[in-house]
């Protein structure tokens, strides 16, 4: 065991209540986890940490009991020795050390597990039970000493994901994913093991809500979300569980058409599609974009070429063999529809994501395609596109940025959009085409004040003027129906 009490450069540790829990535990308390790992990797702890403590040679009782004293205390964690404590309007996650052992060894659920937990357990024993060396550390709150059975501290300092214990990394198989997003959101490389050890575990367990939460905590943590998702790669995790996106590692596109290639120039699909989502995260930092923009964002991003595995071919044109892709935007559809449908992404505060997602897909193209014909476009053009996006057409202009600047030398050496995404915002403007000018002018009380009743008819008639309406015939509600009753 390495314990050292103190780690030059490291200021004191503060958080809220560390002081009441010293009064309440003495020398017994420790700080564990990520907690500990942010505090040696980046010598201090952000307010928004989660704060996860363990308490030795206690029992649960005796810990619930002294803590209820002080604030309230809630035992829906007990079967994992957890109590949750809450005191100021602050809530702790308070464990006693446990070990766990499995029910079934053929059987890699999480909840494959009988959990012993009690003052019989040893710190070290709690501790060889964490996934990764650099989150198996302990920080003893009275007085910093670091408890570091594992050698967490070299890991940290080397910047390595390393397997706490081979032997019981597999048995939760989310783990694999966790050392992808761990090396994505801190530049951690992966020790060559795990990826050893990753080929032979199933992945087919997991339930769909933990792989979901793990894929978007990886696009929304990361800076480059293209480590955390070159790390599912390597760690066979596209081919286990998203095989669509596991099709792009094997299919190539035109390399002069598409020149940016991976480390051993390849010219993929994948390589393309990672670098494009380095681009979108860096646009929704700059831009300021909420958490459930940039998540439709990023993941319109990852899956805006997914329709390219089915639609890639060999064709003689311009005067030599080119690499094509026809229709794989729209052949790309019903393929992220059940991507997303499987990840049971729909809403995220209540902004439409998967239907955002599809919508950017289908459309990618657009905006480059109206700037290509900038001389001929028209009101017509960009009213529809902002009502197929159904007004979200400005994460478009950033998909459709984060796409072709994928494809430069330094894709991430810029520092907003480009002329080409400006013509299309300025066109826009001049047009005034916005939210409420996109919005039925005429409505089906209005054509009842000339006698039309609901049915089959108003409706028919509604669909024409609204059409007229994005065609620029008219502008107001009068004039639409001054034109409506005038063809009569």
């Amino acid at each position: 065991m390495n314990n050292n009490s103190h780690i030059p450069g490291l200021k004191a540790l503060q958080f809220p209540l560390k002081d009441f829990f010293i009064s309440i535990f003495k020398e017994k308390v420790y700080l564990v986890g990520g907690t500990v790992r942010d505090y040696i990797l980046y010598g201090g702890i952000e307010e928004s940490s989660d704060i996860d403590l363990i308490v030795i040679d206690h029992s649960y009782e005796d810990i619930e009991k002294k803590l209820k004293e002080h604030g309230k205390t809630n035992t829906v964690g007990k079967s994992f020795a957890v109590v949750k404590f809450t005191k100021d309007n602050l809530t702790f996650d308070i464990s006693v050390p446990r070990k766990d052992k499995k029910k079934n060894t053929e059987s890699h659920d999480h909840r494959n597990f009988i959990i012993d937990y009690g003052p019989h357990i040893s710190r070290e024993e709690d501790l060889s039970r964490r996934d990764f060396t650099c989150n198996s550390i302990a920080l003893r709150l009275c007085d910093g000493q670091i408890v570091d059975p594992f050698n967490g501290i070299h890991a940290i300092h080397e910047r390595k994901i390393v397997m706490t214990g081979p032997e019981t990394f597999v048995d939760d198989p989310l783990r694999i994913l966790r050392a992808a997003r761990f090396a994505s959101v801190h530049s951690f490389s992966v020790d060559e093991s795990i990826y050893v050890c990753s080929k032979d575990v199933t992945l087919s367990e997991l339930s769909k809500e933990r792989i979901t939460d793990e894929l978007l905590r990886l696009l929304l943590e990361s800076e480059k979300p293209s480590l955390g998702l070159s790390e599912y790669f390597k760690l066979t995790v596209l081919e286990k569980l998203f095989p669509d996106l596991y099709a792009l590692t094997l299919t190539i596109q035109d390399s002069i058409f598409h020149p940016e290639k991976d480390e051993y120039g390849h010219h993929t699909v994948w390589f393309h599609t990672i670098m494009a989502v380095d681009v979108a995260k860096k646009l929704s930092k700059i831009y300021a974009l909420d958490e459930e923009h940039t998540l439709s964002l990023l993941l319109g991003v990852l899956l805006h070429d997914i329709g390219k595995a089915i639609t890639t071919r060999w064709e003689f044109k311009r005067g030599r063999m080119s690499i094509t892709s026809m229709y794989h935007d729209t052949k790309g559809i019903p393929i992220a529809d059940k991507i997303l449908t499987d990840l049971r992404i729909e809403t995220r505060k209540n902004f439409p994501v998967h239907e955002t997602v599809l919508n950017l897909i289908r459309n990618h193209h657009r905006v480059y395609e109206l700037h290509r014909n900038k001389e001929d476009v028209t009101f017509k053009a960009f009213s529809r596109l902002v009502k197929d996006l159904e007004n979200q057409d400005f994460l478009l202009v950033l998909l459709d940025f984060s796409d072709r600047t994928s494809r430069e030398p330094e894709p991430l050496n810029f520092t907003g959009i480009d002329e080409l995404s400006n013509w299309y915002l300025k066109k826009k403007a001049e047009y005034k085409i916005d939210r409420e000018t996109i919005q039925p002018l005429i409505l089906g009380r209005d054509l009842m004040k000339y006698g039309i009743k609901p049915g089959v008819e108003m409706g028919t008639i509604l669909k024409e003027l609204y059409d007229r309406q994005l065609d620029g015939e008219f502008h107001t509600k009068e004039e639409g129906l001054s034109y409506y009753f005038s063809k009569k």
